[in-house]
């Protein structure tokens, strides 16, 4: 659980995990951070006044300077130092982490915040695809053959046993270090100190030296490698509880007749404060080798229900783009983010890199399946009616049993007014994971007598406690096999039918029958109404069409039906459907304005009141600047601002045109776009937009290519067409990394040069074959590797002087020369 927001970029803790903010002072006229340069005094008038959250960080993390600093909520205001007096770790905006080049967390060392946990991991990351296609061969080569030292990931992985200098050194981007544990400063004490296990080849223990004091021991190891082993494993993977049992954690560190201490610490305050958890529960006896202690990872008391977002544990809303030339992975990178702001940075942690590619969008899609992440790309003909909501035609024939023709306009919803409306709700949340789906299923909606008539209440209750559905229409019997042929049920109403009028296919007798009998199948699902605007029933048919002749002859035909949840004073239709019933008795719902996320939690509610929790939901806009933003968002770009978001001092709720819904959107709702900017300067980017998103920007990075692909360097090859177009064009322009990704062998990459490359290069210099042929480095009189140039005669009828200049026919050569990028 992170202390950081919009308004706190930068969070510190003391060795209590007590976090600290930095805080701003504004007695000389305006709000600024006060650093207090080395060698001064506490005395205002000495003290260095910096305005934003970039510069302050820099001045606490890299240049070891004092700032002005309040433990949260509240308390004293002190001039702390990190790694010095009370501050030992830290969180930063990963933001402003990218730009001064650290981790975004970090402890205290000799090398400020870089040995954690997760930049441990992602080293690890990182030596697995060495492993595998030799990235990052710069760092890893220089370290050789593994041989003392190895250390366990927190992770489950392939292989866990990992050699500790090329972790460190990757770390660190050194290729020169000791890997063991006689200072400080080498491999192993860096891992030892930072929680992790010191290990042999075969992934057993190594005891620590006794010798070595500056080696963590104790309680204090203890606590750090629970943390890291088995606190942060479990939240990464979203999990409520995680139990931790003295002897397993003694036999992963290779401990002896330790489960006094380990007891004492497992359940002391300081791994509370640690690990940011409550007091756990223990088992008896305590302390043992076989005492368990749970702990709850989700401290936040759950709401009954979402009624008021203003105390909904909503995090800062964030709205961000992804910016940068074609190929840069912005929407390859948009499922991590999406993730992160949905699960967590910690839990996102874990998915990151090219190897955790198949495990992260494993959860983005299951949060897509949960509604909590949609996704939409921008286009000229993209219009408010399409993305915030529009009237559509809609038949009656559809929904309504009185109409024959015609047809009706409604409003509809458009993708961000479903997701705010679903973000602001709540995810609904049951306690049995959802056991029963709606995979395979159809989902119809249906009335059992008429709601508001009293004395038909009784048919309601009687099919409850039967464990039935009931249908009117006819008191004929429609069992025989026949009837499966809507025309024989035609031929039967016209013949023994009561209803006066002329029948036909769509008459209510003919087609409610057909869907009753024919078309609702066992396993399917009804929704029961009450009126138009409320339902009291869902149920499973679980028997085939049968005939049961009443005294009054009415409501006769009957399904058999398994009750999963009733509510005789029913719930809103909003809470599973977007816009009201209709009168029809019976009729498919459209999935498409179904909340099938709510529906199922409905059905595996056990009859209980469904709980909702406010979760993170992402929209995703990709392409955001091909689409006329001003006509696209309309009024509602306002509400987009973080301190417009419902429950905010300064929300703002609209009417929308349409609907005339009251409408706002939520602090929970984040919003992603990406934006190519060959295709659309950004400084021509509505500013309405700009002015309330934030901007990432993401350029070709070559070193995540193969520096041997059948002898072609693809970073060199990258690297150099991108250093000539920036030179002739502008760094707007460059190509990404992501067109030579997949490149294999020599003629992958012939192909993309061929099919990609060149003629992207063309399209920027506009058909102009000599700057293209000056960024492959094939020049007129020059080597020939790409392009081949032959010098056009003179036309007959006219002089050279006519027009200046030599003419020159280029064509793409059949073979391709990348000699200039050999590896």
């Amino acid at each position: 659980m992170t202390n950081l927001s919009e308004d706190r970029r930068l969070v510190f803790y003391d060795a209590e995990g007590t976090p600290y903010r930095p805080v701003r002072d504004g007695g000389s006229g305006r709000s600024v951070f006060k650093i207090k340069p080395k060698g001064a005094s506490n005395r205002a008038e000495d003290a260095i006044h910096v305005d934003d959250w970039l510069e302050v960080a820099r001045a606490m993390l890299i240049d070891g300077l004092a700032a002005r600093c309040q433990p949260l909520p509240r308390g004293q205001v002190n001039y702390l130092k990190y790694g010095a007096q009370k501050l030992f770790r830290y969180e930063l905006d990963p933001e402003l982490a990218q730009i001064l080049g650290i981790p975004s967390e970090g402890t205290s060392g000799d090398d400020v915040g870089v040995v954690t946990r997760v930049t441990i991991e992602a080293a690890m990351d990182a030596y697995d695809s060495y492993r595998a296609n030799r990235s990052h061969a710069h760092v890893f080569d220089a370290f050789g053959e593994p041989r003392d030292y190895w250390v366990r990931s927190t992770r489950e992985r392939a292989s866990r046993v990992y050699p500790t200098k090329p972790l460190i050194g990757f770390i660190l981007n050194k290729t020169e270090l000791n890997g063991g544990w006689g200072q400080k400063v080498d491999a192993a004490a860096r891992l030892h100190n930072a929680g992790f296990i010191i290990v042999d080849q075969n992934d057993q223990p190594i005891d620590r030296p006794e010798r070595y004091e500056h080696l963590l021991e104790g309680a204090d190891r203890i606590r750090l490698c629970a943390l890291n082993y088995f606190i942060e494993p479990a939240r990464e993977k979203a999990e409520r509880k995680v139990s931790i049992r003295a002897g397993d954690l003694a036999a992963a560190m290779g401990l002896k007749d330790a489960f006094p201490n380990i007891c004492q610490a497992l359940g002391g305050e300081k791994f509370q404060n640690l690990a940011q958890v409550p007091p756990p529960t223990n088992t008896e006896p305590n302390p043992s080798s076989s005492t368990v202690f749970t702990y709850t990872l989700n401290s936040e008391p759950e709401a009954d229900t979402v009624i008021d977002s203003t105390y909904a544990p909503s995090p800062t809303a964030v709205n961000l783009i992804l910016y940068g030339p074609p190929g840069t992975g912005k929407t390859y990178n948009t499922a991590w983010e999406a993730v992160r702001l949905c699960l967590g940075e910690q839990a996102a942690a874990s998915l990151k890199g090219r190897a955790q590619r198949a495990a992260l969008m494993g959860a983005y899609r299951n949060l897509v399946s949960e509604g909590r992440i949609e996704f939409v790309t921008f286009h000229q003909s993209m219009s408010y009616e399409e993305f915030i909501e529009g009237l559509r035609p809609t038949t009656d024939q559809a929904e309504d049993a009185s109409a024959d023709t015609g047809f009706r306009l409604e409003p509809v919803a458009g993708i961000f007014r479903r997701i705010s409306e679903r973000a602001e709700k709540g995810v609904p949340v049951t306690s049995n994971e959802n056991a029963l789906s709606l995979d395979g299923r159809q989902v119809f909606k249906m009335s059992i007598a008429r709601a508001n008539v009293a004395s038909e209440d009784y048919l309601f209750d009687e099919a409850i406690s039967e464990g039935h559905t009931l249908l009117g229409w006819e008191d004929i019997d429609f069992t025989d096999d026949k009837f499966s042929d809507v025309n024989e049920i035609l031929e039967a109403c016209r013949e023994e039918g009561s209803r006066e009028g002329e029948v036909s296919l769509q008459s209510g007798q003919v087609s409610q029958v057909d869907v009753f009998r024919n078309q609702l199948e066992i396993g399917d699902i009804i929704v029961v109404t009450k009126g138009n605007s409320l339902f009291r029933a869902i149920g499973e048919v679980t028997g085939n069409y049968e005939y049961r002749q009443r005294d009054n002859r009415k409501y006769c035909h009957r399904r058999s039906v398994r009750w999963l949840w009733v509510d005789r004073a029913g719930v809103p239709a909003s809470e599973i459907y977007d816009g009201n019933f209709t009168m029809r008795s019976i009729y498919s719902l459209n999935r498409a304005r179904m909340d099938a996320v709510a529906l199922e939690s409905y059905m595996n509610s056990g009859g209980k009141p469904v709980t909702r929790e406010a979760r993170p939901h992402v929209l995703i806009i990709d392409e955001i600047n091909r689409a006329n933003i001003s006509k696209v968002f309309g009024e509602l770009i306002t509400l987009l601002e973080p301190d417009k978001r419902l429950g905010m001092d300064d929300e703002i709720r609209l009417t929308l045109p349409y609907s005339k819904k009251s409408f706002g959107v939520p602090q929970n709702l984040h919003v992603i776009g990406t934006m190519n900017t060959a295709d659309r300067s950004i400084a021509l980017l509505d500013t309405a937009l700009r002015r309330r998103f934030s901007f990432k920007e993401l350029m070709p990075d070559p070193f995540v290519l193969s520096n041997d692909v059948d002898g072609v360097d693809l970073q060199k090859l990258l690297s150099t067409i991108n250093e000539r177009i920036e030179y002739l064009f502008d760094r707007e322009h460059q190509i990404g990394h992501a067109y030579f990704t997949g490149c294999q062998t020599r003629s992958d990459i012939e192909r993309v040069m061929r099919d990609k490359v060149i003629p992207l290069l063309a399209e920027y210099f506009y058909e102009d074959w000599s700057k293209v042929a000056a960024v492959l480095g094939d020049a007129a009189q020059g080597p020939s590797r790409f392009l081949d140039a032959k010098r056009i005669a003179v036309p007959g009828g006219m002089t050279e002087d006519d027009f200046a200049g030599e003419k020159l026919r280029w064509t793409v050569k059949d073979g391709f020369d990348f000699s200039e990028f050999a590896d």
